[in-house]
């Protein structure tokens, strides 16, 4: 079985006829929409090739995603982050300075926004970036899933010594996976269901819940943080190389963080075993860091990608608890893996990558 659609949250779709969306209050919706609507106007007016004193025939916004860590917007071949409301500014303008580095060219996309923009005012109270539009993967042809160029992508991002004149953020994987987990607490409260991810979660170090430093041998290098196919495009659209996008969560870290949610997928049956060895393959044929060249990749990614199923099955309960259903197979799959972790030694997960 082979999927591209886990961990990666659509857009949530424009409600007709001007109703709010089910279960959000009117004045929360106006808010959404608000946003929505400034973010399109500000990439409209990035766009460099249209002319102010024509008439207007572009076509209207597109959104691209809204949840509560970003809302995306596009207006032709610009594309408009509003980044979330409690995101750290400073952080924030490191990480855009990362990916606007000469030495990270070819591996992260580069954005239109100069590092430290401005907050925009108005609709949108947080942090806006800009980005050129990329063609992402197409999630109705998994088989077309790129994962030896994110592998490559991948290696040669671990590879790269931060070209940063201070020290680059930490890599934020783990406290996101805390985010998730803390995310599900609050959707189900005193719920049995969440008992095995939670007691996977507290068998896990310290440092994989952002608790505490990863081992100071694996922490050092460049991570994206929050890998999965949605965090690929090719730019320039419709056909050029694949980059990595959305830098908000990448920094210095444990590179293995990033093989860990497809080393999750595998594990839990969710990622076909052809292309997590692809995948694997094409990150050692490419000099990545994160495991050895040959031999067991497992004592390494261990830990991570159990720290990343967990974060899955959160999401997927906290996201069926706020849409009123029953997890579908996939996030069954990841949510059942928990069930698993919970019942190994707690010492395992401990020693592992350490």
């Amino acid at each position: 079985m082979t999927s591209t659609s886990v961990d990666r949250e659509p857009p949530t779709p424009e409600p007709a006829s001007g109703e709010p969306a089910s279960g959000e209050p009117a004045s929360h919706e106006s808010s959404r929409e608000s946003v929505i609507r400034e973010l399109g106007t500000l990439a409209h007016r990035l766009r460099l090739h249209h002319p102010p004193e024509t008439p207007c025939t572009c076509r209207p916004p597109q959104l691209l995603a809204d949840r509560p860590d970003g809302t995306v917007v596009r207006s032709g071949p610009v594309v408009a982050k509003a980044h979330a409301a409690d995101i750290d500014r400073e952080a924030l303008a490191a990480r855009l300075a990362l990916a606007s580095a000469p030495a990270l060219s070819g591996i992260l996309l580069a954005p239109l926004t100069t590092p430290g923009t401005p907050d925009t005012a108005g609709a949108v109270p947080r942090p806006v970036t800009f980005w050129p539009y990329g063609t992402p993967v197409d999630p109705r042809d998994p088989d077309a899933a790129p994962w030896a160029d994110a592998a490559v992508l991948l290696a040669r991002l671990h590879r790269t010594v931060s070209p940063l004149p201070l020290p680059a953020p930490p890599m934020r994987g783990p406290v996101k996976a805390a985010r998730a987990v803390a995310r599900m607490a609050a959707a189900l409260p005193g719920d049995a269901e969440l008992l095995p991810v939670q007691a996977a979660w507290h068998a896990l170090p310290a440092w994989a819940r952002g608790e505490a430093a990863p081992p100071a041998a694996r922490s050092g290098f460049l991570c994206h943080g929050d890998l999965h196919l949605g965090q690929l495009v090719r730019h320039p659209a419709p056909d050029g190389p694949w980059l990595l996008i959305d830098v908000d969560d990448a920094g210095l870290g444990d590179p293995a963080w990033d093989l860990a949610r497809p080393a999750a997928w595998y594990a839990a049956g969710v990622l076909a075993p052809e292309d997590w060895l692809l995948f694997l393959d094409a990150y050692r044929s490419a000099g990545g860091p994160a495991v050895p060249a040959e031999g067991d990749p497992w004592p390494q990614l261990d830990v991570p990608a159990r720290a990343l199923t967990v974060q899955t099955a959160a999401v997927a309960l906290a996201k069926c608890a706020a849409e009123g259903r029953e997890p579908d197979e996939m996030e069954q799959l990841m949510i059942d893996s928990c069930a698993r972790i919970a019942t190994f030694p707690p010492e395992l997960a401990a020693g592992s990558a350490s």
